[in-house]
This record gives C-alpha cells, sequence and structure tokens, in this order.
C-alpha cells in the first residue's frame, strides 16, 4: 500500500511530535523533512567557517549522508537558523526534492513533515495536515526545549528567531511555507501532545476509512 501523509506547519507548533506520533500509529516510515536541511546548513557552516555558501550547500545536500541526520547538535538553535537560510536556496531544495518524493511514495505508507510536504513534494498525498499554534505559545515551546542546553536563553530571543524564521520561510521565492489548499488545520494553541495526536490520527484515520 502506498499511502502518504503531509503534515505541514511552523517552527514549535508541533508537527514533529504529531507525525513521528502518527507513523508510529499507523506503522507508517517517518522522515522529518528538517532534519535534512538543518544537516546541511550545520554541515555548510562549518565547511564555510561559520558563513553559508550556496555553491557549498548544495554540494552538502547533493551528497548527504544518513549519519548526518544523526548529529547530537540538529536540534540546536543555530541548525534551527541555518536550516531556513539553506532551505531558501533553490539548489539545495532541487538536490533534495527526490529523495523526499521517493520516500512518500515507499510502499506501506509514510509521513512527511516540514514546510513545503503538501504544495510541493507531495502534492498528490492522500492526506495533507498543516499544524499551527499562536505565536506566543509557539514560542513559550521552543524555550522550554532551549533552555536545557542554553540557561542564558531568553523568551524573547526565542521569539524573535521564531519571527525571523517564520517571515524566512514564508517569503521565500522557492516554495514558501503555506497550507495546501485542501490541508486539513490542526490548531494545537490549546491541546496538549495527547489530544493533538489524537486528533491527527483521526483526521487520518477518516481518509484511510
Amino acid at each position: 500500500m502506498r499511502f502518504t501523509v503531509a503534515i505541514d506547519g511552523p517552527a514549535a507548533a508541533g508537527k514533529g511530535t504529531i507525525s513521528r506520533a502518527v507513523a508510529e500509529h499507523f506503522g507508517f516510515a517517518w522522515l522529518d523533512t528538517g532534519s535534512l536541511y538543518r544537516a546541511v546548513g550545520v554541515k555548510a557552516l562549518e565547511i564555510g567557517r561559520g558563513v553559508i555558501d550556496p555553491a557549498v550547500a548544495a554540494q552538502v545536500a547533493a551528497h548527504l549522508q544518513e549519519h548526518d541526520l544523526n548529529r547530537d547538535d540538529l536540534r540546536t538553535a543555530r541548525a534551527g537558523q541555518a536550516a531556513s537560510k539553506v532551505a531558501a536556496l533553490p539548489e539545495v531544495r532541487a538536490a533534495l526534492l527526490d529523495f523526499q518524493k521517493a520516500f512518500a511514495r515507499r510502499e506501506g505508507g509514510a509521513v512527511l513533515d516540514g514546510r513545503d510536504i503538501g504544495t510541493v513534494i507531495c502534492p498528490e498525498a492522500e492526506v495533507k495536515i498543516y499544524v499551527t499554534a499562536s505565536d506566543d505559545v509557539r514560542a513559550e515551546r521552543r524555550w522550554k526545549e532551549l533552555r536545557e542546553n542554553n540557561p542564558d536563553l531568553s523568551l524573547e530571543q526565542v521569539r524573535a528567531d521564531l519571527a525571523a524564521r517564520d517571515a524566512r520561510d514564508a517569503l521565500r521565492d522557492t516554495a514558501p511555507m503555506r497550507a495546501a489548499p485542501d490541508a486539513l488545520l490542526l490548531d494545537t494553541t490549546k491541546l496538549s501532545i495527547d489530544a493533538a495526536v489524537a486528533e491527527a490520527i483521526a483526521l487520518i484515520q477518516k481518509r484511510i476509512g
């Protein structure tokens, strides 16, 4: 069976947690596409000594290895900002496109989460969900996540970083972040993790029949 679930949305809305739980529930393969861009961004920064060169980033994307996705530093704020920058580069997106498309249509079902899954990567997905939450709630969630490794990080700084990233993701020329016209909206602002996951599972179950 080939069945694709495309889950999109801004950072810290909960799409990663939801998509992972959904994949486990239905026995589908799961791909956090954000990890692809985080890995490319971090590696490009290292090669460029703190500067992202588009040509270098494209080369990194073209030769990305599975072990690159298992780095311990991919969930840092630095990696998130780098991911947003390389994701705006057409060359990087093109280099990663085929991999994502093949994953999406693999036998046995697949769940992909990102920012352009339902609009660019998998417009033919059987289920498209756009996960969102209020800016304040997203900032607080991300701040609680990041402060464990960076206790000096302020909530205001996280809020500003998220706002900058949202603008960069939504306004980029290539595959901007937006909900697909036929995507189902899931607002997690007032939902617990369990409630959000349950709602996503119910939406998918209806489509599976």
